[in-house]
């Protein structure tokens, strides 16, 4: 049998973050005060930095600063004010953007809610689902809020089955300029289940083809009738993704009515509302607190993730919730005002569109003012130092704190390292060819001609420039 996970597509439910999220927006304990730094930030290397870059033979641009973290000067630099794609590196300025509005302790919630008397088993008013965001709900937590609400003697509903849609302005996808179906490109909404991906198998029997549509978690893996699948005999690619209106907008209340009947618990057909819900609740899931969030969403790189805690920041910002890049534009003015970044404009919290620019002078400097605080740096992913040839050292390797950013033909590695003899530095590498980016079919963006070399030799260039500067600025 083989398998595949898809992006799930279209309006999946939502809620805005209730006004009691307020209470976790306290922000960080003290101000992130910018420190000084030299008036002119080194644009280009003359030295061995220079060299390494030359030598790599990329094609495109290499922005790279770094910079002591006690004195916050900038040590070296090459075209360090140059604005280029951060990719997933954006995400380190989205976990300080979740963190300033919601605080670390802030936790998303899943809600059942009834607007009326449960009497005899039966709920005579309505039955609503609600949700503020959380990232991780997945199917066995949907199953253990079922239970829950079972557990409250509820058998049927005389009202409405509702599912709560206004809490973060739907998304249909990221980033439009990237397949629809990949994984890595979901919908984002107010109420998000198994990172809005679907997964499909299909088996060869005698008769043909099986194919299996599952909304699958580790326990429970209830089938999936909203989303379909026709098999084709045909090359590459392998599949493709056709967008069928109501079948995924249903697929949130179909995945709860299907594990509210395996309780006994009958709903009638599912509505959506656009109106926050008013009633009490009957039951309620916790996610885990953001900065568990915020780790696993810098060491997997989700950004399904990275968008819904953005999104959810702006509207603890503004008071209310607004669209995707709408949001995105918000945090970029954050940066500005917070951290005095100049050459910074992002479109969404992931990093996932390749219109998003930082300069890598302004990434080092937001990374050493946030390094004030220990929390980024705690969270970001420990990376074990390789050598010239992209090979861990035979002797025990330095350990380093960064994120990593990858898309077609841009790579991007931002963070904190020690030299042996334990001098701080804060770094940034963005490495990205825009023009060939652009003349790549949209058919073939998941793995164009070309891509994989180009990354792998951007990657390589990282450990030699990271190595230089960890030999170069012992103290």
């Amino acid at each position: 049998m083989m398998q595949s996970k898809v992006s799930k597509r279209g309006f999946i439910g939502g809620l805005l973050s209730t006004v009691g999220l307020a209470a976790h927006g306290e922000g960080l304990q003290r101000s992130l005060r910018p420190r000084l730094r030299p008036a002119v930030v080194p644009q280009r290397s003359m030295g061995e930095l220079a060299r390494l870059v030359e030598a790599a033979k990329l094609s495109g641009d290499v922005c790279c600063a770094v910079a002591d973290m006690a004195s916050g000067d900038i040590l070296d630099g090459h075209r360090a004010h140059m604005p280029l794609p951060p990719a997933s590196v954006a995400k380190a300025v989205t976990a300080l953007y979740a963190l300033t509005h919601l605080g670390p302790a802030f936790r998303f919630s899943t809600r059942v809610v009834a607007t009326g008397p449960i009497q005899n088993g039966v709920l005579n008013g309505d039955l609503i689902l609600v949700g503020n965001g959380d990232p991780g709900l997945d199917t066995d937590q949907l199953a253990a809020l079922v239970k829950e609400v079972r557990k409250t003697g509820l058998r049927s509903v005389k009202g409405r089955f509702l599912v709560d849609a206004s809490a973060l302005p739907l998304a249909a996808e990221i980033d439009p300029s990237q397949p629809a179906h990949v994984a890595y490109n979901p919908g984002v909404s107010g109420l998000n289940l198994n990172h809005n991906r679907v997964y499909f198998g299909w088996t060869r029997t005698a008769q043909g083809v099986e194919i299996d549509m599952e909304a699958r978690a580790l326990r429970y893996r209830p089938a999936s009738q909203m989303a379909r699948m026709q098999v084709k005999d045909r090359g590459a690619p392998v599949y493709t993704y056709r967008d069928g209106g109501l079948w995924d907008e249903w697929y949130i209340s179909e995945v709860f009515q299907t594990l509210a009947r395996a309780e006994g618990l009958i709903l009638p057909p599912a509505e959506f509302s656009d109106t926050p819900a008013h009633g009490i609740t009957l039951v309620s899931q916790q996610s885990l607190p953001l900065e568990d969030i915020l780790k696993g969403m810098l060491k997997y790189s989700t950004n399904l993730t990275a968008e819904i805690v953005g999104m959810t920041a702006t509207a603890v910002r503004l008071g209310k919730a607004v669209p995707l890049a709408a949001s995105a534009a918000q945090m970029s003015r954050w940066a500005k005002e917070r951290y005095g970044a100049r050459n910074l404009q992002l479109v969404d919290h992931s990093g996932l569109s390749d219109r998003s620019r930082i300069s890598a002078s302004d990434m080092v400097a937001i990374l050493v003012k946030a390094g004030e605080d220990s929390t980024l740096q705690s969270l970001l992913k420990n990376i074990k130092m390789r050598n010239s040839k992209g090979n861990l050292a035979r002797e025990a390797p330095t350990v380093f704190q960064a994120k990593t950013g990858t898309l077609n033909f841009v790579a991007g590695l931002g963070g904190y390292v020690k030299t042996t003899d334990g001098r701080a530095l804060a770094f940034a590498i963005f490495s990205a060819d825009s023009d060939r980016r652009a003349k790549i079919p949209l058919a073939q963006r998941e793995n164009p001609k070309g891509a994989s070399a180009w990354n792998r030799r951007a990657k390589i260039l990282q450990y030699k420039v990271l190595n230089h500067w960890c030999r170069h600025f012992r103290s």
